[in-house]
């Protein structure tokens, strides 16, 4: 693994872990920790040298996000999706957009979010239900996406949209302060990963001219399922071994901490001995295989799809099976917050509907090792 990860680790012991329980506690979007994250070139990591950025790919997109859900999930999610719509950018985006956008967020510190999801196709997101009116160079959108991250905090928004070609998509961009956007943040109230802003966004009749398209009419499926989903499903495989990582060290730390009368600590017990180990394989393995799984991706090779649905099914599921274990370790500290136990554990559970789902991406796994086509 090279440097970033453990510059990314360094960043997060400074400027995320302060503001980690504020996030979850009262709901806040990790504003200052974003600041910061500009500041240090982060938000920059996927942007080419030529525009100012450090021209790295999906290895070190997945190392930034595994040592940042080390530290917070809310802020490791959050991040990860401005990396995602910036590879669209990157692989289809015209010159100029390119050009607006990157230096946007070098020069001011700005970052972007996905807007794909709408309530009636749920984690079939690439299926969207608003509508996309055409009038020359022109198109009018309306509609609602119902669980955007980052919701009224990041400047630019990625949109699926239909295309004038039947059965085809868009993929737009959206600044902030278009005209007809808004915002729903009194309709957040999370399970987990509570800091991330996820809000309904309202399209009432914005216009936009094709300048905000990104790549070709009718292109946007094929930025889906060749830019946004090796990014995005990788980068959950992060987040989620991140957070069982995080998992494992509340759970040893506490066992070697924990001290009775006699001397001895709950680590000497047998039982939570056993749990620990388990705690740590099961993170551990989801850790390996998402980034073996991002090397796969970067060298483009043979089973890298199917590495990179993996990832992600067994982090989500091993961060679930991990915080079970830790709340077991952690006992009453667990159970009365004293510990971030709790928090974590239902930060993992928040894994399970993020689309695509764990379940989905099942299917899209066993059509891949098949040979049939996705999805």
């Amino acid at each position: 693994m090279n440097n970033i990860y453990q510059q990314a680790k360094d960043f997060a012991r400074s400027y995320i872990l302060p503001y980690t329980e504020l996030t979850d506690k009262e709901s806040k979007f990790p504003e200052e920790s974003f600041k910061k994250l500009s500041e240090k070139g982060f938000l920059k990591l996927v942007i080419p040298v030529e525009y100012g950025g450090f021209g790295k790919g999906i290895e070190e997109h997945a190392q930034a996000c595994l040592a940042f859900a080390e530290t917070c999930s809310t802020t490791a999610l959050c991040y990860m999706m401005h990396n995602v719509a910036l590879m669209c950018i990157l692989t289809h985006g015209s010159d100029e957009l390119k050009q607006n956008i990157f230096t946007d967020i070098v020069e001011n510190g700005k970052f972007m979010a996905l807007a794909y999801s709408e309530l009636g196709t749920g984690t079939h997101f690439y299926i969207p239900e608003m509508t996309a009116e055409v009038n020359g160079d022109n198109t009018t959108f309306n509609g609602t996406k119902s669980m955007v991250t980052s919701g009224t905090y990041a400047s630019y928004y990625l949109v699926l949209a239909p295309s004038v070609e039947e059965g085809k998509i868009n993929n737009w961009v959206f600044p902030l302060e278009t005209k007809g956007l808004s915002f729903d943040l009194s309709k957040w109230n999370g399970f987990g990963l509570r800091g991330n802003a996820s809000c309904p966004m309202h399209i009432e009749n914005v216009t936009l001219d094709s300048s905000f398209r990104i790549g070709a009419e009718g292109s946007g499926e094929e930025q889906v399922f060749n830019v946004v989903a090796p990014f995005f499903v990788t980068g959950l495989g992060a987040v989620y071994s991140g957070t069982a990582m995080h998992m494992f060290e509340i759970a040893s730390n506490h066992a070697v901490d924990r001290q009775y009368p006699d001397g001895t600590t709950l680590a000497n017990i047998e039982t939570i001995q056993i749990h620990i180990a388990n705690i740590y394989k099961n993170a551990a393995a989801a850790r390996a295989l998402t980034l073996d799984a991002a090397r796969a991706g970067a060298n483009s090779e043979a089973d890298a799809l199917a590495k990179i649905l993996s990832a992600r099914i067994v982090a989500s599921e091993a961060a679930i099976e991990c915080g079970r274990i830790a709340m077991r370790v952690g006992g009453g500290k667990a159970y009365n917050k004293s510990l971030p136990t709790e928090r974590l554990l239902r930060d993992a559970y928040a894994g399970q509907i993020m689309a695509p789902s764990a379940d989905v991406l099942s299917i899209w796994l066993g059509k891949a090792l098949t040979g049939q086509m996705i999805p």
